[in-house]
């Protein structure tokens, strides 16, 4: 991985502006409203991390702006690579505060997992992810820096037309997105700019555990795809697994669905169900839910659970969960099973938390215990 300017504190980042919150701090400088424009292409299709790059600037100029402003990226403090391709990063931010991300590479696509929370607001049991404490929202510029620090690592600078490797964004990573939507709207909309990264809308799934009042905004505003993490079709279940279910119960959540907007056969709606043996991967429970996506243009992904160190669940197992699929897709729902990735670094769905939080531990526990005689 080529060598990046990390964020420096003091300096007014430029990396997740808005294309008038970049326009205010030109006009703050005295500078003229075109170069907007040319910053814009240098950070967001050139890729640059040093403003002395931007050979199109006068020298001037960028030895002013250099004063005052910086395009750095996230701090990588450990980068992973699994046996099947899968790459993941520990990113830390200008506070010390740390977040996963993750590249999966496939045939015909390059998916990058996206965090949008330090730990997550949420305390989905079988989630690793979960079993964290929400320490804050990240900021438009820490989502869209993910996406940026992948692009480098990937070498996808200036941004590529054909042959990506980074093709598609989820935002799947720690943390719910739509408890912090109004960073993860500005760092979408920066992502999907077509001056820029330029990443299709039909590109970029927004994975969900059903905060209902902000589904139908996300949909009405950003238009991207909408993915819930189902995982029970009733509410007495869901409210153990998914516990935002007391709050927004699944009638509730599913009417959302049904009326989101652009949702259609060609814009179907992912609906993410975690197979755990015993718990709710029986025949009955795939048929109730057929039931409840009766309406809904939908399509359910089977994701065989991914342990963790004293997680209280296991796997289902392969006949569990084909017999589960089967149902499924008689009733016409495409229902793939997931394939697990990046196991092996605990890269997995469900299996991202800051792997900081175990360093710390593991550092604090080698301090306090005693010489060895």
């Amino acid at each position: 991985m080529a060598s990046v300017t990390p964020a420096t504190e003091g300096l007014r980042e430029l990396v997740g502006l808005s294309r008038e919150e970049l326009l205010a701090e030109m006009t703050a400088m005295g500078a003229e409203a075109f170069r907007v424009r040319q910053l814009w292409h240098w950070i967001y299709n050139r890729g640059v991390t040093d403003i002395g790059a931007m050979t199109t600037l006068s020298k001037t100029f960028r030895a002013a702006l250099a004063e005052r402003c910086g395009v750095g990226r996230p701090a990588v403090t450990r980068a992973l690579a699994s046996v099947d391709g899968t790459r993941k990063w520990l990113l830390r931010f200008a506070d010390g505060q740390e977040v996963e991300c993750v590249h999966i590479p496939e045939e015909d696509r390059g998916t990058l997992c996206i965090s949008s929370q330090v730990g997550c607001t949420l305390t989905c049991s079988f989630c690793h992810t979960g079993t964290q404490r929400l320490v804050r929202n990240l900021t438009a510029a820490e989502i869209v820096g993910q996406v940026m620090l992948a692009r480098d690592a990937l070498g996808e600078w200036p941004s590529p037309q054909d042959d990506r490797q980074l093709t598609n964004i989820v935002l799947m990573g720690m943390g719910e997105p739509l408890y912090n939507y109004d960073n993860v709207a500005q760092a979408l909309r920066i992502v999907m700019d077509h001056e820029g990264l330029s990443l299709s809308r039909r590109k970029i799934t927004l994975s969900t555990s059903g905060i209902v009042p902000m589904i139908r905004r996300c949909g009405a505003e950003l238009g991207v795809n909408l993915a819930i993490s189902l995982h029970a079709v009733t509410d007495e279940l869901r409210d153990v697994l998914v516990p935002i279910n007391r709050k927004y119960p699944l009638a509730e959540l599913l009417d959302a669905c049904r009326t989101y907007p652009g949702a259609s056969n060609a814009r179907r709606i992912t609906f993410e169900y975690v197979m755990l043996k015993g718990v709710n991967d029986s025949p009955a429970e795939a048929r109730e839910l057929v039931r409840l996506l009766a309406g809904i243009p939908a399509k359910v992904n089977l994701i065989p659970f991914n342990p963790w160190p004293s997680a209280p669940y296991e796997r289902s197992n392969a006949a569990a969960i084909k017999e589960f699929s089967d149902i499924v897709n008689a009733a016409g729902y495409s229902s793939p099973v997931r394939t697990p990735r990046g196991e092996d670094i605990m890269a997995a769905c469900g299996q991202l938390k800051s792997a900081s939080v175990r360093h710390r531990r593991s550092a604090l526990g080698a301090e306090q215990a005693p010489d060895a005689p």
